[in-house]
């Protein structure tokens, strides 16, 4: 029996840096289990350059990433969420939109690149750790056993997620 497709929204303000990283990321590792995006309430009009040249190193495809609102997912031609994760601070007091179709939620909070202010190196690597952060994540949820989860059960360990940087031990 073939599982279904889980389709995940990555939301952040400016939907330049940690959302996009999640949406690439998640294509990645979900392997057609899920299907992810990103938006932000501001959208940036840009990828962060930084962002893109790591991912691309990284041998992510790029050339689709564009930052976007998140209206294009509120709408009646937007795709059914099963998932709206915000990855930062600024949208996890309730500004966000209610999704259609009652999708689980949870914060996941990273650090803005955007607010570093350093050398450019220093960023680089800020950037590079938040990816790493973000893959993390994103491999202990697509390893959720979704099917045998209730809701409130699957809520519970997105919500532990959400505090998870380091690996399991």
């Amino acid at each position: 029996m073939t599982q279904p497709t889980h389709t995940v929204l990555f939301l952040c303000t400016h939907n330049s840096a940690r959302s996009v990283m999640a949406e690439s990321v998640l294509n990645r590792l979900g392997r057609g289990r899920f299907r992810a995006f990103s938006a932000g309430s501001r959208p940036a009009g840009h990828v962060d350059p930084d962002v893109l040249a790591l991912l691309a190193r990284l041998h992510h495809p790029v050339e689709a990433l564009r930052s976007k609102s998140w209206d294009e997912f509120a709408g009646p031609d937007a795709p059914e969420l099963d998932f709206v994760f915000t990855v930062c601070d600024t949208l996890a007091g309730g500004d966000c939109p209610v999704w259609p179709g009652q999708p689980m939620t949870a914060h996941w909070g990273f650090p803005d690149p955007a607010a570093f202010a350093g050398p450019p190196a220093e960023r680089a690597a800020l950037i590079a750790d938040i990816y790493r952060q973000i893959e993390r994540r994103l491999e202990i949820f697509v390893s959720l056993p979704m099917r045998s989860l209730d809701r409130l059960t699957l809520q519970t360990r997105l919500d532990a997620i959400g505090g998870a940087t380091a690996p399991a031990g």
